[in-house]
């Protein structure tokens, strides 16, 4: 499906990959929140959020007849880095169970605040269906 790049001599990162190439049909995701489908937050915490994030994700790309192992970008737009950092391991245990063991490429940057007020994380992605 898509090949993973890891230049010789560089250590293998954890959690995501440094570069990736693929060809097929490609999926954007509209950065996601953690509210369920009638835009309601069920929670306010972090990793709760994230998983709803997750699951929201993967169900906008089963609609192109996509799952989560197509994934190969990810951008992570968080209100506070030590909110995330803190939630790492509940994250990870998340990202696990929706997504799986796929390490796209990604990006996590802090942003002082998203649309959605009650929002704590918005997650972005591209996706490579093989034809």
């Amino acid at each position: 499906m898509h090949e993973v790049l890891q230049p010789d001599g560089w250590p293998r990162p954890r959690g995501y990959s440094n570069g990736i190439v693929a060809t097929g049909r490609t999926v954007f995701v509209a950065g996601t929140i953690g509210w369920n489908a009638h835009e309601q937050f069920e929670t306010d915490d972090f990793a709760g959020q994230v998983r709803q994030a997750l699951h929201n994700i993967v169900a906008v790309l089963a609609e192109a007849g996509a799952s989560p192992e197509h994934i190969c970008r990810m951008t992570w737009y968080v209100v506070d880095k030590r909110e995330y950092l803190a939630a790492a391991p509940e994250i990870g245990q998340a990202y696990r169970e929706i997504i799986g063991r796929n390490y796209p490429v990604m990006a996590a940057v802090q942003v002082t605040a998203l649309i959605e007020d009650r929002a704590r994380v918005e997650i972005e992605v591209t996706a490579m269906v093989p034809d």
